[in-house]
Formats: C-alpha cells, sequence, structure tokens
C-alpha cells in the first residue's frame, strides 16, 4: 500500500478559470485515472435524502427486494447479494445494488436499448429522490467531459452529442457487515465498463485505486468531493491516453467489520448507438495506435456485461 494521495480539483474553479480546471482534472486521470473533484455543488441535504431513500430499500425483507428482479443483466431494479463477480475473479464481491436508469419518452428509438425503471412501493421517496439523484449526477458528468474535451484539445462540447440520451445508470450499493474470514471481498479488483464515473464519497472507506507502480492507493475523498474515474469506453476512445484504472472496494479493518458500506455510483455512457473509434489527436509517439475496430457502445457493453456474469 502506497501512501500518496490524489490531490482534490476544486469544481469551484469550472467557473472562476475553467482552462486552469480542465488541465488539472486531465492531468489527474491521465496520471491515475482517477480525480478526486472537491466542493462540488450538489446539495448535500438532497444526497443525504436519496442515501437514506436507499437505505430504507435495503432493509427491506429479502423477499420483498427479489419482486424487484427485473428483466436481463440487472439493468434495473434489484440485483441480490452474491450475484456479481469482477471478470476473471472466482468468488463473487459482497455487496447487493439498485439500478436506475434514463427515462425516455414513448416511441423513442433507444427504447429498445434501455428499459423502464420500476420503483419499490415500500419506500415512497425512492422514486424522487433516486430520480434527482440521476439527474443531478447526469449534469455534473457532463460538466466534467466539458472540462475532458478541452484536455484533450477538442471542442469543449465534444461529448455533449454523445452521451445527451446515453444509457447511463445509478448504482445504489450495500455492502453487508462483512464476516472476519473469507475469500470474499466488497468488490473485486476490475475496471469500470463505461465513459465516467462519479462516485460521492462513501461512509465507510475501502476504495483503492491500482498505481502504475503496481501499489494499491487508498482513496479518501474529503467531504464534499465526487470520486471520478475513467472507464473503458473513454479509454477506448482516447487510444488509453486516459487509463482505466482497475480499482477494488476491501473488507474493512476488524473494528469496521460491522458496520454497513453505502455508495452511489454513477456510470455515465454513451449513447447506444455511438461508434467507439479511436480518436485521431491521441495517436502520438507516446500512444502508438492500438490498431483497434470501430464498436458501438451497445455492443462494448453487452461483450462486457457476459464478462461479469450480468448477461
Amino acid at each position: 500500500m502506497t501512501t500518496e494521495t490524489i490531490k482534490p480539483v476544486s469544481f469551484k474553479r469550472f467557473d472562476r478559470e475553467f482552462d486552469g480546471f480542465a488541465q488539472d482534472l486531465g492531468g489527474s486521470f491521465a496520471r491515475y485515472g482517477f480525480a478526486v473533484i472537491s466542493d462540488h455543488d450538489l446539495p448535500q441535504a438532497r444526497i443525504e435524502g436519496a442515501i437514506a431513500a436507499a437505505k430504507a430499500f435495503f432493509a427491506l425483507p429479502e423477499q420483498i427486494k427479489r419482486s424487484y428482479v427485473v428483466g436481463t443483466g440487472g439493468q434495473r431494479g434489484y440485483t441480490p447479494f452474491g450475484i456479481e463477480t469482477a471478470k476473471g475473479a472466482q468468488h463473487f464481491d459482497l455487496k447487493e445494488f439498485w439500478h436506475m436508469g434514463r427515462d425516455l419518452p414513448p416511441g423513442h428509438p433507444f427504447r429498445a436499448f434501455m428499459p423502464d425503471n420500476v420503483w419499490p412501493a415500500e419506500v415512497p421517496a425512492f422514486h424522487s429522490e433516486i430520480a434527482w439523484l440521476f439527474s443531478a449526477l447526469d449534469g455534473l458528468g457532463r460538466q466534467v467531459l466539458e472540462a475532458i474535451a478541452v484536455y484533450l484539445k477538442l471542442d469543449r462540447g465534444f461529448f455533449d452529442p454523445t452521451v445527451n440520451f446515453g444509457n447511463s445508470i445509478l448504482r445504489l450499493l450495500h455492502y453487508p457487515p462483512t464476516p472476519a474470514d473469507g475469500p470474499n471481498i466488497r468488490a473485486g479488483a476490475h475496471e469500470d465498463i463505461n465513459v465516467i464515473t462519479l462516485l460521492l464519497g462513501a461512509e465507510e472507506a475501502g476504495l483503492e485505486v491500482l498505481d502504475r507502480d503496481g501499489q494499491w492507493l487508498a482513496i479518501n475523498p474529503p467531504p464534499g468531493s465526487v470520486v471520478c474515474n475513467i472507464g473503458d469506453m473513454l479509454q477506448r476512445l482516447t487510444n488509453h491516453v486516459l487509463p482505466s484504472t482497475t480499482h477494488r472496494v476491501v473488507n474493512p479493518a476488524p473494528e469496521r467489520r460491522g458496520f454497513a458500506r453505502y455508495s452511489t455510483p454513477f456510470f455515465l455512457h454513451f449513447n447506444p448507438d455511438y461508434e467507439i473509434r479511436t480518436l485521431p489527436g491521441c495517436v502520438t509517439p507516446e500512444h502508438p495506435d492500438r490498431g483497434l475496430a470501430p464498436i458501438t457502445a451497445d455492443e462494448f457493453l453487452k461483450e462486457r456485461l457476459r464478462e461479469i456474469k450480468l448477461l
């Protein structure tokens, strides 16, 4: 374990000095695949309301939760404990979760890719609180993409039409208290599939990033921060100029084993029909062209979901 830390980049600079914000944020992504964005402007009371609604759902009896297992691939609703397994791992993760996606109007062509959301009637505040959080993180994610575009010397609005109807997912995660021993951990080492992920600071520690020297770097963001990381889709688009870094959630120290961990990662995705094709400006002597064939975001997603046993 390394003692190095990722220096936070203040979101207050987004309006005050956007170019400097973009360079520092992009530099953190290029170095670590991760960035810590401090001083976000999402109201803390609303965040706490959404997390409280999630906790209320996970406290429901198992048979009620399982009545919200719907569709395929865990795209919407509830995925029970013991299902998701990191790519290449032998043991399942110690977690259960709920997925909310984008609401689309009737007749929208992307409805073939995005099923309707389901909502637990047993938690009255759940729908409004979780839908707000999805919208808030979707908006923040698009602002982060503006900065990434400028860092890559693209038009500031380059990503807008690529994600405006993206197949994005808000995941509500519950890691129950852990047993003293066993081979399973809360989240096995993995990379994210999507474009970028935004994670509001979890109450319990455990998130670690594999640094390029092969050591694990603990991520303990200050209050009022968002942890953001590059996903495999953006890594592929940028020819690995922005890396998708391996990360995990380890089990707690013995004195914290009796405490659950909750977190709310937002997986921002491209529109399903967006073609992921290497950006010409990201092919350099330091990053020679990897020769990867273009692939649509939906094809890429399905390929990866099969690898982690959700399809």
